[in-house]
């Protein structure tokens, strides 16, 4: 794993943000959709951004909590570009939500669950490492990762 920002040494550290993420994923449950959340964090380790998914709620298949969370930064940054940011989600981003990441320029990826069906930061697909790509990320998977699966599945067999 690549040395962080100061403030950010330990996944003692990135459990602090992923808990905020897991209380917006929570919020996305309680309102019918897919519990995801994300928090956007600045080089200072302030958050500067949290989502969570809206795709039912805004009749918006785009509305990814990482979707969200970058188009917030972009407005609190006042640039399109979030150089230096951290993104922090509870399950493994899809196909969409990495491209976003990579065109944002975050510098780092933490989530929870791998999505062992759609995920694109290592399970199916490794977006983050394609050499064709002109933006590399440091990903750490694996923060909370019994918490956030445990999130996913229970909502799904809730559903069933």
């Amino acid at each position: 794993m690549l040395p962080l920002r100061q403030g950010i040494q330990d996944r003692g550290d990135l459990s602090h943000f992923m808990r905020e993420a897991v209380r917006e994923a929570k919020k996305a449950w309680l309102a019918g959709e897919v519990p995801v959340g994300a928090i956007l964090i600045d080089q200072s380790n302030k958050i500067v951004a949290r989502a969570h998914n809206r795709c039912i709620l805004d009749n918006d298949p785009t509305a990814h909590a990482e979707i969200l969370a970058i188009r917030q930064g972009a407005k609190v940054c006042k640039n399109y570009r979030l150089n230096g940011m951290t993104l922090v989600v509870t399950v493994e981003p899809c196909l969409m939500c990495m491209g976003a990441i990579i065109n944002a320029r975050l510098d780092t990826l933490v989530f929870g669950a791998f999505d062992e069906k759609s995920g694109a930061a290592g399970s199916v697909y490794n977006l983050s490492d394609d050499g064709r790509l002109n933006h590399r990320l440091t990903v750490i998977p694996g923060v909370m990762e019994k918490e956030c699966r445990q999130l996913m599945q229970g909502f799904f067999r809730e559903r069933r």
